[in-house]
């Protein structure tokens, strides 16, 4: 299910390609929602293409495939025209639209995350970065870091992109971690719990699992967003 966001965004962008045959801009999708920022559309769209409800088409400006409405049917694009965008899309209601604007929040960002180099060294919060509100969890610490390297491509976690850690120290099957290994190396991987071992698994098949007994895993955070610069 999409949040109130995506969905409003979505719509603009099923409305615009309708009309106009183009997807909207990020500016004009920027000032429609009230975002301050375009990383704050960055990771709205982000999160649509993950879940598959549109697909950015590469080497195109502006060029965006719709492939399901807002309410998760799909998409079919013989048929054009504002009729076919009421008929389908989900009534969303906005009882507050002023409350919608300058929804986004600076966290920390911490640095690279990479094999062999520890968290403590890269703790310098000498630079701070946007992320939409929507993404954070309310009363609880966040931190951003920035990817290095591809063993998470699988997952949609690339090189050069920035994700979005609240800080935690327990986390479920299942979730993305920031994990310390041995106090020494940090490292983001999918989290696995199996024969009393830590398995932490790469998003990538040329990758083998990383398996470790409890004692010398500790979990510093569990990935919540992503912001991606194109």
């Amino acid at each position: 299910m999409l949040t109130p966001r995506q969905s409003q965004i979505l719509n603009l962008i099923i409305s615009s390609i309708e009309k106009n045959g183009i997807c909207p801009s990020f500016e004009e999708m920027k000032n429609q929602i009230g975002v301050k920022s375009k990383s704050g559309i960055h990771a709205i769209l982000s999160a649509l293409e993950e879940r598959k409800y549109i697909r950015k088409l590469p080497n195109k400006a502006r060029a965006v495939e719709v492939l399901k409405f807002p309410n998760g049917k799909q998409y079919n694009q013989t048929f054009t025209g504002q009729n076919t965008l009421q008929n389908q899309q989900e009534s969303i209601t906005y009882p507050n639209q002023m409350s919608m604007q300058n929804e986004n929040t600076e966290v920390p960002l911490l640095g690279k995350i990479a094999a062999g180099t520890p968290i403590e060294a890269i703790s310098e919060k000498n630079y701070m970065i946007e992320f939409p509100n929507m993404m954070l969890s309310k009363g609880i610490e966040h931190y951003a870091l920035e990817i290095e390297g591809d063993s998470m491509i699988e997952a949609g976690i690339f090189d050069g992109d920035t994700v979005l850690i609240e800080k935690c120290q327990t986390a479920r099957d299942g979730n993305i971690i920031v994990a310390l290994v041995n106090r020494e190396e940090a490292t983001l991987k999918t989290l696995i719990r199996k024969d009393n071992k830590i398995h932490l698994q790469p998003e990538n098949s040329k990758y083998e699992t990383q398996i470790y007994s409890p004692e010398q895993v500790e979990i510093q955070g569990r990935l919540v967003g992503l912001l991606r610069k194109y």
